[in-house]
């Protein structure tokens, strides 16, 4: 078996109709994993499913889910183990940010549901998924937070806050799941370019300022990310865990500002 073999593995990808989430479940696919792909929508779940079917047949199923919603997320686990059998490897991907601007003008519903999207319901999932893991003695729990969870922002300081803060729920869990041999880890990417992140992207100034600062010289691609997400599932990553792999073309090692 290859060090990035997934064959036989079953993947549970939150927001993965597009965007990054799909490009994982694309990259895992390619590597043998059954993947569920799950986002609020149905249409583009089941989209997204055929796709990647027709590239590698049998390969995805579709479930959509709201992660705003337990039961939702306690019908995607449920389902998923009707269809499949099990899941091994949970990738939490999906975040909401409805606020773009201080902090100090968010309102407390905005606030409120950034961390239950971005924090809360990431620990629902593992508490729904982990028992089963905890039985087989292996797992993987990916959670994609953000460079921003290690920067101060004028603009997605909200957002910010609860990345810093998926990234001590990844040490946390790690800490306490390590004993059944399940890894826990965050990937945090720089500025990728998503529909989720066109409000940074699509603004020319705001644009400019990252290039600037980047020393790869340009923003990234979801693709890009899904490699990372490939390692931490698979025998390579077998002794990483409560860490955060930073994938940003190099703006948080650069001095410039």
């Amino acid at each position: 078996m290859g060090l990035f073999d997934l064959t036989g593995k079953v993947a549970v990808i939150t927001g993965s109709s597009r965007g990054i989430g799909r490009a994982i479940a694309e990259a895992m696919a390619e590597h043998g994993a059954k993947v569920v792909i799950s986002s609020r929508k149905a249409a583009p779940c089941e989209e997204a499913a055929a796709e990647i079917n027709a590239a590698h047949p049998g390969a995805a199923i579709a479930i959509p889910a709201n992660i705003s919603s337990k039961d939702d997320l306690q019908n995607l686990v449920a389902k998923t183990n009707e269809a499949l059998g099990r899941i091994d490897v949970l990738v939490c991907n999906a975040a909401s940010n409805p606020h773009f601007g201080s902090i100090l003008s968010i309102e407390d519903d905005a606030f409120r549901k950034i961390f239950e999207n971005n924090v809360l319901a990431n620990n629902w999932l593992v508490q729904l998924v982990s028992p089963q893991m905890i039985e087989r003695k292996e797992g993987a729990i990916i959670i994609v937070s953000s460079i921003g969870g290690l920067r101060g922002s004028p603009v997605i300081g909200a957002y910010n806050v609860s990345k810093a803060a998926d990234f001590q729920l990844a040490r946390n869990l790690a800490v306490e799941l390590g004993q059944h041999n399940i890894r826990v880890n965050c990937i945090a990417p720089g500025l990728i370019q998503t529909d989720f992140a066109k409000a940074l992207w699509e603004n020319p100034d705001l644009l400019k300022r990252t290039t600037r600062v980047t020393p790869l010289g340009r923003i990234g691609q979801p693709e890009e990310i899904a490699g990372a997400a490939v390692f931490l599932a698979s025998a390579a990553g077998a002794y990483m865990t409560g860490q955060a792999m930073v994938i940003d073309g190099g703006v948080t090692i650069n001095g410039l500002g």
